[in-house]
């Protein structure tokens, strides 16, 4: 590959019509910046040389495709990924979801499953599991299979084992999943506890009511206007009084329904629906 050939924002946008014609993927309000560098190292790994070599495989090689919407999409996640965030959940809003009969949680953007797993865990620890219905969803397929499955590597277990800790966890780590040479596995009860399943943050729609949508480290991928869409959707999906939890570098300072928010932690960056 040439190492000093760049897409220019023609070229770009060509590729992002390209994709959503064909594949139905939208991703033109994408922050430009890390979307053009994800598309460059895609092409650096498939040995492509140009722009229009790329669109010619993508319009003519579905598999090929698959493969580039893992780099397209960030998958960059962990159980237990930002301890404090967790202890905050496990202190602020678990006790108050303890008041509902049946509790729904939707759990937007959850890559390869690691942190819904992780809401699982805290969800069990509060005797709250059997009373909850936790949907997971994400953009790519392929994320959702391996998310299904409830295999995580066995070389990350140290690490989140420590994060676990740092959240609040006073459990044995390792009683919630079987070591399967190279990997574990998630115990059968907390994966069954979790219905994964695609949807399109930038197309499609409410599809339910909610009292905790968790969505983080998502919206950074996106521009100011995506972010806004996206921010309205699960305002609308919201009970009253329900809660958000974003990413810790995320705000929703500059959306529209800010007004509609009420701060439960600014560091944990956790809101509550106003009524």
């Amino acid at each position: 590959m040439n190492l000093d050939y760049d897409l220019g924002t023609t070229e770009l946008d060509d590729l992002l019509t390209l994709i959503r014609l064909t594949y139905g993927y939208d991703f033109t309000n994408y922050a430009r910046a890390s979307l053009k560098r994800r598309v460059l190292r895609c092409m650096t790994m498939a040995g492509i040389q140009t722009g229009s070599d790329l669109r010619y495989q993508l319009a003519n090689n579905p598999a090929f495709f698959t493969w580039f919407l893992q780099f397209i999409t960030v998958n960059v996640t962990g159980m237990f990924r930002d301890p404090p965030f967790y202890a905050a959940l496990r202190e602020k809003v678990l006790p108050k979801l303890a008041s509902y009969p049946i509790i729904k949680i939707w759990h937007a953007g959850c890559s390869t499953g690691e942190e819904v797993y992780s809401m699982a865990i805290l969800l069990q620890e509060a005797g709250l599991l059997e009373r909850c219905r936790i949907y997971a969803t994400d953009l790519n397929p392929a994320n959702l299979d391996k998310a299904r499955q409830g295999l995580i590597s066995l070389q990350h277990m140290k690490e989140y084992t420590q994060n676990y800790q740092q959240a609040g966890g006073n459990n044995e780590f390792s009683s919630y999943y079987t070591v399967r040479q190279d990997h574990v596995l998630i115990h059968r009860n907390l994966r069954d506890s979790i219905l994964f399943a695609q949807h399109n943050l930038v197309t499609d729609r409410v599809f339910n009511e909610f009292q905790l949508v968790c969505c983080r480290n998502v919206l950074i991928y996106f521009n100011k206007d995506l972010q806004n869409h996206v921010i309205r959707l699960f305002h609308d999906s919201l009970a009253p009084l329900g809660y958000l939890a974003i990413g810790l570098k995320e705000s929703l300072l500059f959306t529209d329904v800010r007004p509609q928010f009420d701060v439960l932690s600014s560091t944990a960056k956790i809101f509550r629906r106003t009524r």
